[in-house]
């Protein structure tokens, strides 16, 4: 079959051509896709194939005589858009004039300037009493542009303009958005390409979920996310559109700056970036918004009735188009129009100097206000709009449409007159080589200030004032708090009981938002299916397979559970959205997002790092925790390090319990940090899927829990054959069970110290350090473990079901031996038991290890050293795990 069949009746064709443009002309476009969309359901039921396009021609969307008139007044708007062009640029100038350290960029907001004017100045509200405001994801390498808006309305001054990524001696400016480092200016962290995208679809999400569960009003708010071209290679950044045509997130605005270059060069030098981008989010459902050329294009193309102009523009490569602009009006009027004697044509009359005036669309505020008024416009889809720039607009030689654009941290005394001159920024010769901040005069200032006013205020602007929750104090969890007796559970199942109170609890019980990718039912979650719903903005239209049964799979408009599918970036994404509800909604949300230990801090590490960036509060739970807890499942499921992982976040606080009385002490001590005091941490701890019985909380257990360790059992009169069995999570049974060996097998006693978490005892210990260094004549602060166990007698055997530099990070501050068995290595599927054996953190290696310390200390004779290892089964001579 031939790809374009042959037209075998030109006047049939004819006629259907001339009816179409009939139906445009009386009932408009969207009736003629009516008719044409039912023409081909009727073909394809006959059985006729036909081809399908995701893509529209190389134009913009919008056309002309769509096109409303922008409010304002335009030519204050171009003034004071030029000012901001070059403070941007000094910005980054002025710093690297003093030390190219500092580095920066120019080239993206001078290519996406007219972008957010436009947006700052028609747009963003600010959240106020009377709105809830909008939410910007904007792109990190335009911030100096940002900064530079904000000096000129007064809100930054030149001496922090002159501290732009100097923060150390505070008062900077941070490189990029950072909440962390500016906690009243930037809501979201963007810069880590492709985390700022699905980021931005979750936030679109989380607002509906907000809205249908009553929590806050519904309202035409919307989230911006402003993207690169060259991002969108991430493929996080396209991770999640289908999702946000799914659930039709109408809130969802994205602004890809197609400017055609990648950090070092083309995005698709041999192809068309804005086509295939629009292929994907259209085929994906969303409704595209192309802006490609500006107002001084509109003529030519009326003026094309050969259409040759309209193929010119679809058949040339990005590569060329990159070119263009970084040569002049004859090359342009060579090279491009001078293809085909009709586009020729069209500019024959016109002068190199008007061939190079053309813009694109993104240059064009009017078209640009268009734009972005039909995307607020939106119902039942998001909106992507490709909005095509030239990266370092403006900067001439300086990097205009160059390859080096991105880099360019410096200009030339010339390069800053060309700029200086195409703008008309009033800035003296003779300040000129200086690059100098210029201020607005008092009716520019006074045109932004009512531009703001009427938006709300201030913007960007992160809140962070909000009500504090009533949260329920520890003896809301009684059952936890007391013995299981002979019952066994799981810590898993003492957290989904603790998980379910708080559900229950009339004070907070709605701002839980439980998050689960897609295993509730291996957690033991799926009571609460029935008892709070799955959340789905459709509802549930289909009747269950299961609805007979009491914990049917419901999902309801109202719905309190996040089930995200297999989806641990989508489930993180959701959890950042919620532990930012705060700020971004000014309702504070709890959290608790339940992942595979293995598949969190490894798998979307960046995107934790993300949440701590963004002063995030909840809880994060790593389920099925440990190397070898998790039984049968192998080397991809079995987590040994994810503690490790958490350690590297600052503001993250971990914990590894063993009973349920602890995950009730830590759960509560979480809620009361971050949703009573306002604490900007979050926490993290593991959960495991063994059961055994579970003790009652011994009395004033809390603080050594909270701290990271305490002492669960005491010898009351230890002998000389005394050892201290120290252990997290399930391992902590094994010590027991060691202690019991031990004192049966050879009369040892032991003190058994329950680990909770060596990462908090390891950052109290390097802060008592840190002190005693920097303050040598202050009283010396003692670290906790050191303290806790001066009065320990004998070695201490550490065990724990993670590698063994999670408990060595402690090694300087316990005063007694200390040997530490770990899980280093590579997991693998077998039983629990064999997997402890094979990883020697069984009860018989920690007894073996309690031994051979006892022995070098002389506490123990040859032969009942050698009478345990035979015991307890040995190998010297066994293979090191790690390296199996």
């Amino acid at each position: 079959m031939k790809d374009t069949p042959e037209d075998i009746d030109p006047v049939e064709s004819q006629e259907w051509q001339e009816a179409v443009e009939d139906v445009i002309l009386r009932d408009g476009p969207n009736r003629a896709h009516f008719l044409l969309d039912k023409a081909v359901q009727q073909a394809r039921a006959a059985g006729a194939i036909l081809p399908f396009s995701a893509t529209t021609p190389y134009q913009n969307t919008i056309s002309p005589d769509d096109e409303v008139d922008m409010p304002g007044d335009a030519e204050m708007e171009n003034r004071i858009r030029a000012i901001n062009r070059w403070n941007a640029m000094a910005t980054v100038v002025r710093r690297n004039k003093e030390s190219s350290e500092y580095g920066g960029h120019i080239a993206s907001f001078a290519s996406s300037a007219a972008l957010y004017d436009v947006g700052l100045n028609h747009f963003w509200r600010t959240r106020n009493p009377m709105h809830g405001g909008d939410l910007v994801f904007f792109q990190g390498h335009v911030i100096p542009g940002i900064y530079a808006r904000s000096f000129m309305e007064g809100r930054i001054s030149q001496d922090q303009m002159e501290n732009f990524r100097s923060e150390v001696g505070g008062g900077g400016l941070s490189s990029y958005p950072h909440p962390w480092l500016m906690p009243d200016y930037w809501q979201f962290p963007t810069v880590s390409m492709g985390l700022g995208p699905m980021m931005a679809v979750y936030q679109a999400r989380f607002m509906k979920y907000m809205e249908n569960r009553g929590l806050i009003e519904k309202s035409d708010r919307k989230v911006w996310a402003f993207l690169g071209d060259g991002e969108m290679d991430e493929p996080e950044s396209l991770g999640a559109i289908s999702i946000a045509a799914r659930e039709g997130l109408d809130n969802l605005i994205f602004v890809i700056n197609c400017n055609l270059q990648r950090l070092d060069g083309p995005v698709r030098g041999n192809g068309k970036i804005v086509q295939e981008l629009e292929g994907s989010f259209r085929g994906a459902g969303w409704d595209v918004i192309k802006l490609l050329w500006g107002r001084g294009w509109d003529e030519l193309l009326e003026r094309d009735t050969s259409g040759k102009l309209r193929q010119l523009m679809d058949e040339t490569v990005d590569g060329d188009y990159q070119t263009f602009k970084s040569k002049n009006g004859a090359y342009i009027r060579e090279h491009f129009f001078g293809k085909y004697p009709e586009t020729a044509e069209l500019v024959k009359d016109w002068s190199d100097d008007e061939i190079w005036a053309l813009r694109r669309g993104g240059h064009d505020t009017k078209k640009v206000y268009n734009a972005f008024l039909r995307a607020t416009k939106a119902k039942g889809q998001p909106t992507c709009m490709l909005v095509k720039t030239v990266k370092g607009y403006g900067m001439g030689t300086g990097g205009e449409g160059m390859n080096t654009a991105h880099q360019q941290k410096k200009l030339q005394e010339d390069q800053l007159r060309a700029m200086r001159d195409r703008f008309q920024v009033p800035v003296s010769d003779e300040d000129l080589p200086k690059a100098p901040y210029v201020s607005l005069n008092n009716a520019q200032k006074a045109y932004l200030a009512e531009r703001r006013k009427e938006l709300g205020g201030e913007f960007p602007k992160r809140i962070h004032e909000v009500e504090k929750l009533e949260v329920p104090g520890l003896d809301k969890f009684k059952q936890q708090l007391e013995s299981t007796g002979d019952r066994e559970i799981s810590s898993t199942m003492a957290f989904v009981r603790i998980l379910t109170t708080l559900l229950r609890d009339k004070k907070v019980g709605k701002n839980v938002v439980p998050i689960v990718p897609d295993e509730s039912r291996t957690f033991g979650m799926e009571g609460l299916f029935r008892s709070v719903g799955i959340y789905n903005p459709l509802g549930q239209t289909y009747v269950p397979e299961d609805r007979d049964q009491m914990l049917y799979y419901k999902e309801s408009k109202d719905g309190q559970v996040l089930q995200e599918g297999i989806n641990e970036a989508g489930s993180m994404a959701d959890w950042i959205a919620a532990a930012t509800s705060y700020s971004t909604h000014g309702v504070p949300m709890i959290p608790f997002y339940v992942f595979y230990s293995m598949f969190g801090f490894q798998r979307v590490g960046d995107f934790i790092w993300a949440a701590g960036d963004s002063r995030a509060r909840g809880f994060l739970l790593g389920g099925t925790a440990g190397r070898t807890t998790l039984n049968g499942e192998g080397l991809q499921h079995e987590d040994g390090h994810s503690h490790i992982l958490a350690q590297t976040v600052p503001n993250c606080i971990s914990y590894d319990p063993t009973f349920s009385y602890e995950v009730a002490v830590i759960v509560q001590n979480g809620l009361k940090r971050m949703y009573q005091d306002q604490e900007d941490v979050f926490f993290y701890m593991t959960l495991m899927n063994e059961n055994y019985t579970h003790p009652e909380m011994p009395t004033g257990a809390e603080e050594g829990i909270l701290k990271g360790l305490y002492r669960m059992r005491k010898t009351s009169r230890p002998g000389k054959k005394h050892v201290n069995l120290m252990g997290s999570g399930t391992i902590l049974v094994q010590a027991l069970q060691a202690a019991d060996m031990l004192k049966e097998d050879f009369g040892v006693t032991s003190d058994i110290w329950s680990a909770t978490s060596m990462n908090e005892l390891a950052r109290d210990g390097q802060d008592c350090l840190r002190h005693n260094r920097l303050n040598p004549m202050a009283e010396e602060k003692v670290p906790y473990v050191t303290e806790v166990m001066k009065s320990a007698k004998g070695p201490v055997i550490c065990a724990t079901d993670y590698m063994k530099n999670y408990a060595e990070q402690i090694r300087g501050f316990v005063p007694n031996r200390f040997t530490v068995l770990g899980t280093d290595g590579f997991g693998r599927s077998d039983s629990r038991a064999n997997l402890r054996r094979f990883f020697e953190v069984d009860a018989n290696h920690i007894a073996a290890a309690a031994m051979v310390d006892l022995w070098r200390e002389g506490a123990v004779s040859d032969r009942d050293l050698e009478k345990a290892l035979s015991k307890y089964d040995i190998d010297g001579g066994k293979p090191n795990p790690r390296l199996s």
